[in-house]
């Protein structure tokens, strides 16, 4: 795709007639099995609750309205902790490759500044996710360490995860 169809990308703030879209998008990467740590797939009920509870979910769109790919927002711990955010990425897989990850991270870090917290903490990025883990370092995110097998994949094994983080 050329950079003129990738400006006609953008993300805001969901909305409930997003919710059929950005379920089934987040449903896709959850049964993929190799980047999310949920199991369980969202229906309409449930995935409203979850999208509801974040602290901001942000959808990119395209210049028909269409959902490519959405983030959630949210706390990443409480009280002397409370200022640390944690985020969660999902593009839908004929999207991919087409910068929609950029944009969504982008805008996920100006959301947590504007939400009050000051870092963006990821973690559970599996060590194989090697586009994830290039777009975080090239925003500027840095690796805290790693935690040696700390997420099973959808065929049992197990697969190192690299957290990462940077202020916002």
């Amino acid at each position: 795709m050329g950079e003129k169809t990738e400006k006609k990308i953008r993300v805001r703030r969901y909305t409930e007639k997003d919710l059929p879209e950005m379920i089934r998008i987040w449903n896709e990467v959850v049964e993929e099995g190799i980047a999310f740590p949920q199991e369980e797939c969202l229906d309409r009920e449930t995935g409203k609750d979850f999208f509801d509870a974040q602290t901001y979910c942000g959808v990119a769109e395209d210049e028909k309205g269409r959902v490519l790919g959405l983030y959630i927002l949210h706390p990443n711990n409480v009280g002397r902790c409370g200022h640390i955010s944690n985020a969660s990425y999902a593009v839908a897989s004929e999207q991919r490759g087409r910068h929609i990850g950029e944009k969504l991270v982008r805008d996920c870090i100006r959301q947590a500044g504007l939400h009050g917290f000051r870092v963006l903490q990821f973690n559970a990025v599996v060590a194989s996710n090697i586009h994830a883990r290039h777009l975080y370092e090239k925003l500027g995110f840095r690796q805290l360490g790693v935690i040696p097998g700390g997420f099973r994949m959808k065929d049992g094994s197990y697969e190192d995860i690299c957290p990462y983080c940077r202020e916002v």
